[in-house]
């Protein structure tokens, strides 16, 4: 990845630590919680909304997190109470805590339909979010048995960091402006990350609470999911990210993980140019042989993986695969049948088509 469009971080103090809250100025608060992975830190975001508060995201379910916001609502919150928590989109480290956060403080929970639906049959274990599920869905991408006995044994992760959720919702929608703190915000929907992503862009702040769709130094996760096996996530991410080029160049953003920056455009640019590359890196290794998902995994990371980081990694390499597909640089083989493995060769190598597939001039 080029490092010509680097970000420029923007907050000359250290991230908050776990249950306090650094006051970035415009009412908004930065908060932090731990998570026990490899990435071991979320971003959340504390709108102070004059007779009230907005949290933005909530943390995994776990004893730390309920700790730190334990110790904020003593000490950061009172005497104005929590009314609202709008979540980003469905993944553990975001909405962990909204039934608990919801219940404890009497407030309003805002996702899209899309993130809220996802987030309510995941937590269920309803099929095809269920490990059973998750783990026919490696083995037809060539998984081994090694690779599914270690998937198996991290058990229901989404369950045990999302225990429950609130059974009702207040339902926000791309385009829409919210009145969030002492501003207007607007929601910038996104795919490919999660079903229905909600970033939320303050043109009076000149701030963006970019949720998962721009971090400043990681690529967001893109995975293929069971429940739509055959889908084209990368594709929606990419068309996703040319809702953020008409912001401001001086826009200030607001991440889930690493620190707030400054660089939206140069950002883009520099995600675009990554999947190009590991969309080309795919087309070579297809080029000599059919290969599955699995055997893709060491072409796109080429580091020792933790079985975390193997979900991760399988959910990647199907969505590069799949970008190429549904481009029609490669071509799927195999019958997808219980004992057979989906493989991908190449149809048109050329770098032209992983440049055409990332969105860039080919």
């Amino acid at each position: 990845m080029s490092d010509a469009y680097a970000p420029h971080y923007w907050v000359d103090a250290a991230a908050p630590q776990p249950g306090h809250a650094l006051a970035l100025g415009d009412g908004v608060h930065w908060l932090r919680m731990p998570m026990p992975l490899a990435l071991d830190h979320i971003n959340l975001w504390l709108l102070d909304d004059g007779d009230g508060w907005t949290a933005i995201d909530c943390g995994l379910a776990t004893d730390a997190a309920r700790a730190a916001w334990t110790q904020l609502a003593a000490t950061r919150l009172p005497p104005r109470p929590l009314r609202r928590v709008l979540c980003t989109h469905m993944h553990p480290d975001h909405v962990g805590l909204a039934d608990w956060l919801c219940a404890g403080h009497g407030a309003e929970l805002l996702m899209t339909q899309g993130e809220y639906l996802s987030a309510r049959l995941t937590a269920a274990g309803l099929a095809p979010t269920d490990p059973d599920s998750w783990l026919a869905h490696y083995r037809v991408h060539g998984a081994s048995d090694d690779d599914l006995a270690q998937l198996s044994g991290r058990g229901n992760f989404y369950m045990r960091m999302v225990p429950s959720m609130p059974t009702r919702y207040r339902r926000i929608v791309h385009g829409q402006t919210l009145r969030l703190g002492r501003a207007d915000w607007q929601v910038i929907g996104g795919g490919g990350h999660s079903p229905e992503h909600a970033a939320l862009w303050c043109d009076a702040h000149g701030l963006l609470i970019s949720g998962d769709m721009l971090l400043p130094r990681i690529s967001t996760n893109v995975s293929v999911f069971p429940i739509e096996p055959d889908a084209d996530p990368l594709g929606r991410y990419l068309d996703s990210l040319t809702r953020f080029e008409p912001l401001p160049a001086d826009t200030r953003v607001l991440p889930s993980h690493g620190l707030p920056f400054v660089g939206v455009h140069g950002r883009v640019r520099q995600l675009r140019e990554h999947h190009a590359d590991r969309l080309g890196a795919v087309l070579q290794a297809c080029a000599a042989q059919p290969l599955s998902a699995r055997e893709l995994v060491p072409v796109l990371f080429r580091r020792v993986l933790d079985v975390h980081q193997l979900s991760f990694a399988l959910g990647e390499a199907i969505a590069h695969a799949h970008r190429l597909w549904h481009g029609g640089a490669l071509e799927r083989v195999g019958d997808g049948g219980a004992a057979s493995v989906w493989r991908w060769r190449t149809r048109d190598a050329s770098q032209g088509a992983a440049r055409a597939a990332a969105g860039l001039d080919g």
